[in-house]
């Protein structure tokens, strides 16, 4: 029997996937799988697995012929997973030696639907742990209360699949929206937490995030980041009453944070993004969204002024931790 099933989505990562599968060699059980999604690879990716064959315990080894994407290439892993939990790790990332372990004992420990950890990015030589942003630690709680209050960085803030572990019972709760390029961790991790009956936080922090990576779509300009809009389209028309402030908070945002990035678009598609983005707003609360840019620095406030000029004035209030 499977204990854990680990889905590593990968497109022309030639550069790095090595290191993420000789982590995992240095993770491997018996009782563990290991389930590599290749997303219409162009470069040398595919040999670069296909060395590993013989290195990596439990590995299977899925291809699309033409990519469709981060969140279709994890949903195809998790269509082939069979363990009673899954992880994920994205093809430029690594783990610490034995920390998949620590992971199963954790949620085993727990007993709870899923478990999330911190994590340490890394920039060139520099490395730095990121906490997941919740203070109770080690303990059981419900999903739900991760996610107020609206104006503090809560659990629906750090959306990263793979800093943490799921059981697999939990079924379509853990598919993503395949129509989205990017962003489609949001709207999982929304209904994650409202929909899931129990997680935990533990003090863990085994996933080597590299940030800065060329190609990733942190770095790309191109017309996936509208997809941005989508995602929060879904967020908002499943989220419940009473943390409808937070999703437009979380919203603004990253808005914000887009328009501050905005010069690596063209300008059509700058046009495009700011163009779909006064709309969205448009046809948010008018007080929600009020609150939220009064609650922004002054430099991301006046990026969402900028596109919305006739945004009425909301309290004045000391900004306390904004995303992201």
């Amino acid at each position: 029997m499977i204990t854990l099933s680990v889905v590593v989505p990968v497109r022309d990562g030639e550069r790095h996937i090595a290191d993420a599968l000789t982590s995992l060699c240095r993770n491997t059980r018996h009782d563990f799988e290991f389930i590599v999604v290749d997303d219409g690879s162009v470069d040398g990716t595919g040999e670069v697995v296909s060395d590993f064959a013989g290195e990596l315990p439990g590995l299977t080894v899925l291809r699309n012929e033409a990519p469709a994407g981060l969140a279709d290439a994890r949903n195809a892993g998790l269509s082939a997973a069979t363990g009673r939990y899954v992880t994920f790790l994205d093809g430029d990332d690594w783990l610490a030696p034995g920390y998949l372990a620590r992971l199963v004992d954790a949620v085993d420990g727990l007993g709870c639907d899923f478990v999330r950890t911190d994590h340490v990015q890394v920039e060139g030589r520099k490395r730095v742990v990121h906490r997941a942003p919740s203070a109770r630690r080690g303990a059981v709680h419900d999903p739900r209360d991760g996610i107020l209050p609206a104006d503090v960085r809560t659990m629906v803030d750090y959306p990263y699949a793979w800093a943490g572990i799921y059981r697999r019972s939990l079924g379509d709760l853990l598919r993503f929206p395949g129509s989205l390029h990017t962003a489609e961790d949001r709207p999982w991790i929304w209904r994650l937490h409202q929909q899931a009956a129990t997680f935990a936080v533990v003090s863990l922090a085994g996933v080597f995030y590299r940030r800065m990576v060329a190609g990733s779509l942190t770095q790309v300009g191109d017309e996936r980041q509208l997809h941005f809009f989508d995602a929060f389209e879904l967020v908002m028309k499943d989220v419940e009453p009473r943390f409808q402030a937070k999703a437009v908070r979380n919203f603004c945002a990253l808005l914000a944070h887009h328009l501050e990035l905005a010069d690596r678009f063209t300008p059509e598609l700058r046009a495009r993004f700011e163009e779909r983005g006064a709309r969205m707003v448009r046809d948010l609360p008018a007080e929600l969204v009020a609150d939220s840019v009064a609650r922004m620095s002054a430099q991301r406030g006046a990026a969402l002024r900028a596109l919305l000029p006739d945004l009425p004035p909301g309290p004045h209030v000391r900004v306390r931790q904004e995303e992201p």
